[in-house]
């Protein structure tokens, strides 16, 4: 097998392990306010959030930035509870519900800027949780010269990771609302509320270790 391939799965597996439990439960919270039919907004949200781990990977594998592990471990959780309150607020304060229970479009120009304010969340955060791809790949890199190849192999293994993670959580979501007829609105607030704790669990966790 080739380097790349062995680092693209080396990525790939990184983002599907169980250990990384924090990385897979921003996503599926950073998809949460999201409907199936909203996949162009999606795909350049998950293009932000790239861009920004990316970013962190390629200082860290240069040795530009080293971020004490368990710092990026505090605020990692810390990203997923602010996401989470971010979808509940602006599910709140921009879209409203009619008489019948249905979802009515906020006003003109308002949905438009809390779009914007999720691809920079996304964008920094992105940095954020980049931090803890790179501690990984760094310590399997050690000190070897040419780690340009690798480093971009790992990144598209985590990449592909990462949008296998939004394909399954969009069919279960599908597959809720045409069988059980859920509303968005509950669920957005239940896997937004499920990430807030699961996250509070792993803050916890960090500051009794």
């Amino acid at each position: 097998m080739s380097e790349f391939l062995s680092f693209l799965q080396l990525g790939f597996h990184h983002i599907a392990d169980p250990k990384a439990f924090d990385h897979l439960l921003f996503v599926v919270t950073l998809c949460a306010v999201y409907r199936w039919t909203d996949w162009r907004k999606l795909l350049v949200l998950i293009t932000a959030f790239t861009i920004g781990h990316s970013l962190t990977l390629l200082l860290a594998g240069f040795h530009i930035l080293n971020v004490p592990k368990d710092l990026v471990e505090f605020l990692i959780p810390v990203t997923i509870v602010l996401t989470s309150v971010h979808n509940i607020w602006a599910k709140k304060g921009f879209l409203s519900l009619t008489q019948e229970g249905l979802e009515s479009p906020a006003p003109s120009g308002t949905f438009s800027r809390s779009v914007s304010t999720n691809y920079l969340l996304a964008l920094f955060f992105g940095l954020i949780h980049g931090m803890g791809f790179a501690n990984y790949f760094t310590a399997l890199m050690g000190e070897a010269g040419n780690i340009v190849e690798p480093l971009f192999a790992f990144n598209v293994g985590i990449e592909v990771g990462q949008m296998m993670i939004v394909g399954v959580f969009f069919g279960f979501y599908f597959l809720l609302a045409q069988w059980l007829k859920i509303q968005h609105r509950d669920w957005n607030l239940y896997v937004s509320g499920l990430g807030a704790g699961g996250a509070l669990v792993l803050i916890l966790q960090n500051i009794l270790s």
